[in-house]
């Protein structure tokens, strides 16, 4: 079946400046970090707050949701959590 994600739901968390995702594969749920520095490279304009930061993640869901798939899937292990930083975009 593959990684999807259904669930549209995304949180930022400004301690770790980064945004709380979620994908399925089958049954299992697993949680994606998107790193507050990779955002910014994908959209500059991006503002520190919390409004800033998920509209920006919006308009960038369908390349960060293609990022996480191939993370996941390249993955060694199928690990239940995953980082995106940067370097993946």
């Amino acid at each position: 079946m593959g990684l999807n994600f259904p669930n549209h739901c995304r949180s930022f968390e400004a301690r770790w400046n980064r945004v709380r995702f979620w994908g399925y594969d089958s049954a299992l749920e697993i949680t994606f970090f998107l790193e507050g520095s990779a955002l910014r490279k994908l959209s500059p304009e991006a503002g520190p707050d919390e409004t800033g930061v998920l509209r920006a993640f919006d308009a960038a869901v369908a390349r960060i949701h293609d990022v996480a798939r191939k993370v996941y899937e390249n993955s060694r292990e199928r690990s239940d959590v995953h980082v995106l930083a940067e370097g993946h975009f």
